[in-house]
């Protein structure tokens, strides 16, 4: 449904938005390389099986990174067995998130500067805390001698698809010393106490503090109450995007009966439970000030590599999946969400034509990192070394890729050096369980015949395969947002 939605609606929006200034090159690169992923007229592998002949061709992904729910998905197994197998280390780990007012959602969405400054002052008040919390525990004679380690994901959008920049921190949940208080000595992890809510309250007092400085150096303010804070030099360079921006973080409808208004809210429950679940957050580990809202309940084993593996991957996780989008037989788009609101909200109904801004919206500009490393997981850390795991000797997972010219194998036949990251095929069968390197008639080994990536060697391999060409797609009319929002298409 969502490649649906994209197929049918995309070509109108985007030719509305050339009418008004158009839009960023990596945000039309975004959605031309998602209508092409999984196609196999526009490039696909041609894999052989070496004792039995059987021969299949697999279609080229996208690999961008911005909604696309395969690709993202690929990339999300990838980054979480690194993290598992190769950055977090065997110790308790907490959870925390870091929720940010309203009215910075478009401000940090363009602006990837102030992002990274905005996630390094809340881990750094995480890092004070866990500092201070271990000289009283420890009796550490200075702060100095602890050293805490944590890894952000930025995530641009909520469930509901609404521009909403926020971190996602997986902390070690406790210092490492070293032994005697020698320098020269191991490290050795200490585990801390479940922080209270006066030291989660103080870690929110502190970060937005140092939000407003970082802030008022930009030329901005830490405002709770403003919605549709829009960056006036965004809006002036490429209006098209900050109009997208703004429709996507006020999360209101840009088309049909309800333009400019939020979309319908599906409610489960008449009588949500939201006052049961405040009391009970009463002395656990949230709060919020001036609008910086942390979260720190959920603590996991570092043992348990499994779960540790599943919590990497939810932090990590695609904007948008697609079970949860469908079609009601009204024809809007109805998004389920996987948890009830507190208000009892289970799912949003609105116009197929409004899921486009806030795909806009979800794509991350260039150079915008996702994933951030701090204290003794990060590179420059000279510790870095002495805690994390040593990867798993796997050599059928971490083969590089064959050089060109050479016969590409999908196995690999050298012995070299493990690459940093899993290989194409390991992450098909980890995600999809599609094993592409087994034939699936004698089960032997598959090799990677040609690769097709010109229209003379993609025709050839799909007449060879009994392939023929697809219809083009129907012509759809126009869907033309109201001029009284124009979506701030370079409006004067």
């Amino acid at each position: 449904m969502l490649y649906q939605t994209v197929a049918e609606h995309w070509p109108a929006f985007l030719e509305q938005a050339e009418e008004h200034g158009g839009l960023p090159r990596f945000v039309v690169k975004e959605f031309e390389e998602y209508l092409r992923c999984g196609q196999l007229e526009h490039g696909c592998l041609h894999l052989v099986c070496r004792e039995c002949g059987y021969s299949e061709i697999v279609a080229f992904s996208c690999k961008q990174r911005g909604f696309c729910p395969s690709c993202l998905g690929r990339r999300m197994a990838d980054t979480a067995v690194h993290l598992e197998q190769s950055v977090l280390p065997r110790v308790p780990i907490r959870h925390w998130i870091c929720s940010l007012p309203w009215g910075l959602r478009a401000l940090l969405g363009y602006d990837r500067k102030l992002c990274a400054e905005v996630m390094s002052a809340f881990m750094g008040e995480v890092d004070r805390s866990l500092r201070w919390r271990a000289k009283r525990e420890l009796g550490l004679a200075s702060v100095a001698d602890a050293h805490t380690g944590g890894v952000v994901a930025v995530q641009r959008t909520d469930s509901a698809l609404r521009l909403n920049v926020h971190g996602h921190a997986l902390v070690l949940d406790g210092v490492y010393v070293h032994e005697n208080d020698d320098p020269r000595a191991p490290l050795e992890f200490r585990e801390l106490d479940t922080p209270t809510q006066a030291d989660i309250t103080e870690v929110a007092a502190r970060t937005a503090a140092r939000i407003e400085k970082i802030l008022r150096a930009h030329g901005k303010s830490l405002d709770p109450e403003l919605g549709d804070d829009t960056p006036p030099e965004l809006a002036l360079d490429e209006p098209g995007l900050a109009a997208c921006y703004a429709a996507a973080a006020q999360g209101v409808s840009v088309s049909g009966d309800r333009a400019g208004k939020p979309p319908l809210r599906l409610i489960a429950s008449p009588d949500p439970p939201a006052r049961a679940r405040a009391a009970d957050a009463i002395d656990q580990p949230i709060a919020e000030v001036r609008g910086i809202n942390i979260h720190a309940v959920q603590v996991v084993d570092g043992r348990d590599r499994r779960r540790v593996e599943r919590l990497c991957k939810y932090i990590t996780r695609p904007p948008v999946a697609q079970d949860r989008l469908e079609r009601r037989s009204d024809g809007k788009l109805e998004l389920s969400f996987k948890k009830v609101w507190r208000d009892g909200t289970r799912a949003l109904a609105f116009e197929p034509a409004d899921l486009i801004p806030r795909l806009v919206a979800a794509v991350p500009p260039p150079r915008w990192h996702l994933l951030r490393y701090f204290g003794v997981l990060s590179s420059h850390s000279s510790r870095r070394g002495l805690v994390v795991p040593q990867p798993l000797a796997d050599p059928t997972a971490n083969k590089p890729a064959p050089a060109r010219g050479d016969q590409l194998d999908l196995l690999g036949d050298k012995d070299d050096a493990p690459a940093p990251r899993k290989r194409w095929a390991w992450l098909l069968a980890h995600v999809f369980a599609a094993d592409v390197e087994t034939c699936p008639r004698c089960s032997g080994p598959m090799r990677w015949a040609e690769v097709a990536n010109t229209r003379a060697q993609i025709t050839r391999l799909l007449a060879e395969h009994g392939v023929g060409p697809r219809a083009p797609p129907a012509e759809h009319a126009k869907v033309r947002v109201p001029e009284q929002l124009m979506l701030g298409f370079g409006t004067a």
